[in-house]
């Protein structure tokens, strides 16, 4: 009779627990497909045949050097023929790995240099593909005193801007130029960034991979913890969307911000 009594019991604890189960489960698939339904397949439209080929076209206007790979862009259009299936299956599955960037270091008039990251000419395209569907959605959300990496603006138009502040009165300015941005991004911070916005999680993993893929430099491969290399068409739109918030911030404070990528001003009446 205790027996039965305890295996009843058993069973009844079983059952709630699997109810249980069944409803997080649940719980957590409907939230899933609610987070994703803002944007339907948001990967697919990227690795879609025309936004890939138009892709292309602008990397190869772009120009550039090859990557670590020694791929020109000539010879990459027929790589992608053959190949762009196998690349898409491989990304779609989670699979695909990006080579690491070539460093290359540009000399500045102050005497330093600049380090650039050369991806190869199929992950420039991949690259553009992403820009190229993250640009609409990111753009009603930047400020209007952003003007790096932007359609239809300018560093000419930010100094514009900052003259006309300077008529209405504002004639004390702060000026700042962040040391090293690009190369000290935090990739925690820039993905759950991407996380607000970005609803396909299979596009932010795919930008993480493209952060983590290292950095070829004297034929030794570093990894990147930090940094979005600066000579990835990627990298503009995530130094925006890093500094956002930090615009939207003095935008609500009434503080006018006039930024252009790393380099800020801020001003004020007195």
């Amino acid at each position: 009779m205790a027996e039965n009594i305890e295996n009843n019991g058993c069973s009844q604890r079983d059952n709630a627990e699997h109810e249980g189960y069944v409803k997080a489960s649940r719980s957590f698939n409907r939230i899933w497909k609610e987070r994703d339904s803002a944007q339907p397949r948001l990967l697919e439209t990227i690795l879609y045949k025309d936004n890939f080929n138009r892709a292309y076209k602008r990397v190869k206007a772009n120009k550039g050097a090859p990557g670590i790979d020694g791929m020109t862009i000539e010879e990459a259009l027929p790589y992608l023929k053959e190949h762009q299936q196998e690349i898409t299956d491989r990304i779609y599955r989670g699979k695909y790995t990006p080579s690491p960037v070539r460093r290359v270091e540009i000399p500045k008039p102050d005497g330093g240099v600049r380090k650039l990251g050369i991806p190869t000419v199929i992950d420039r395209t991949l690259q553009q593909a992403i820009t190229q569907q993250l640009v609409p959605i990111y753009e009603p959300l930047f400020a209007d005193g952003s003007y790096g990496y932007r359609p239809n603006r300018s560093a000419k138009d930010a100094i514009l801007k900052v003259k006309e502040y300077a008529e209405q009165g504002y004639t004390f300015a702060v000026v700042l130029d962040l040391s090293k941005y690009f190369d000290t991004l935090n990739h925690e911070i820039l993905i759950n960034l991407l996380r607000k916005n970005v609803k396909d999680e299979r596009v932010v993993q795919l930008i993480k991979r493209y952060l983590k893929s290292g950095v070829m430099e004297n034929g030794v491969v570093i990894d990147t913890e930090e940094g979005s290399p600066q000579g990835g068409n990627l990298s503009p739109l995530l130094a925006n969307v890093y500094l956002n918030e930090f615009d939207q911030e003095f935008l609500k404070r009434g503080v006018p911000c006039i930024r252009y990528a790393d380099d800020i001003v801020l001003l004020a009446k007195s």
